[in-house]
């Protein structure tokens, strides 16, 4: 079951940023700001959104992939373990 996102109004995030990016970068959760009563933007620490830019460029391989089989496209075992290894080690580093 999907989590429900933190809310935050603007003018809290305006009275107390310092606190706000605390927690933010403690959490590893997304924080909605919101205004006027509607989300507006959505506030992540860096190391989440960059762990997220990671999955999503995996999930963008792997349908890439997914097209080129139905379109009778391949690639050798080599070629697709030496671009997985390059993904994997650029994570590390």
């Amino acid at each position: 079951m999907a989590r429900v996102p933190k809310l935050i109004p603007v003018s809290e995030l305006r009275d107390d940023v310092a606190d706000v990016l605390k927690r933010v970068q403690r959490s590893r959760e997304p924080l909605v700001i919101t205004q006027r009563g509607r989300a507006a933007a959505v506030m992540l620490s860096v190391r989440e959104y960059e762990r997220a830019e990671y999955e999503r460029q995996i999930l963008r391989a792997l349908a890439r992939g997914e097209q080129e089989i139905a379109a009778g496209v391949g690639h050798d075992l080599d070629s697709v373990l030496e671009e997985a290894d390059a993904l994997l080690n650029a994570d590390e580093s």
